[in-house]
């Protein structure tokens, strides 16, 4: 779509394929999962992904987009940006308004935690009022733990402080999001993955209901003979991969 027209001009063209592409069962589903069907036409995710894979990367594009307000566009928004391109201001200005928790999973799962800015905001964030930015904080540190295959567990070990200062607030989507990071960082490595045990054994154990939630959760998940193969086997790889390179 480069080159159609004015970016205003490509934005609209874009909405009006996102209208074309809405399902009637899309947007009436979309209540089951607590995402607000009010500006939304009611497109599946695989959809937009496969609109955006088309589009290619577009920052101005991206921008457009995501002024329109729709819960498609700034869907395809997030999966069109830049990461690298992204600045810590327009990280602030979307996460003032992700509004639903989906906008904000995406926006972090596709584009934010490949910023290099991304765990200075996970600090940011994790402390501010704001349910949905809050919870960016956390869905952020959760895919940063899934998908940053070069920071150091010691970066990782230095946010459970975090997790474990926010576990007792009771709002829905930031407990949730709080459940995700301390899941995902316990994923990643034995190390990672006994501090992560060790702090969710003190949250199961905690007066505060949020608490209790979550640490009986992660206790569950990361002891589970599942995670403990998946960390096994991690380990051998790297074992593998250290002696070919000797």
């Amino acid at each position: 779509m480069r080159g159609a027209g004015s970016i205003e001009e490509q934005a609209e063209a874009v909405v009006a394929q996102l209208k074309k592409l809405a399902t009637k069962r899309t947007l009436d589903g979309m209540a089951r999962y607590a995402i607000p069907n009010d500006h939304a036409f009611g497109v599946a995710m695989a959809t937009m992904q496969a609109l955006a894979k088309g589009l290619g990367r577009n920052r101005e594009l991206a921008a457009a987009l995501w002024q329109t307000g729709w819960y498609e566009a700034r869907t395809v928004a997030a999966l069109i940006d830049e990461p690298e391109k992204v600045s810590p201001a327009q990280m602030d200005r979307w996460a003032r308004e992700f509004g639903n928790w989906a906008v904000c999973d995406t926006v972090c799962f596709f584009l934010f935690d490949r910023t290099p800015h991304a765990f200075h905001k996970v600090e940011q964030w994790v402390s501010r009022k704001d349910e949905y930015v809050k919870r960016g904080g956390f869905v952020l540190l959760a895919c940063l733990a899934a998908h940053d295959k070069l920071a150091t567990d010691d970066a990782f070990l230095g946010c459970l402080p975090l997790i474990e200062e926010a576990a007792a607030d009771e709002r829905n989507f930031v407990k949730k999001g709080v459940s995700w990071a301390l899941r995902m960082i316990g994923r990643r490595s034995p190390a990672l993955n006994a501090a992560s045990v060790a702090l969710a054994q003190r949250l199961a154990d905690s007066d505060e209901p949020a608490a209790r939630w979550i640490g009986k959760g992660a206790v569950r998940e990361l002891t589970s003979p599942t995670v403990k193969r998946a960390l096994e086997a991690k380990v051998a790889r790297a074992a593998k991969k250290g002696a070919k390179k000797k």
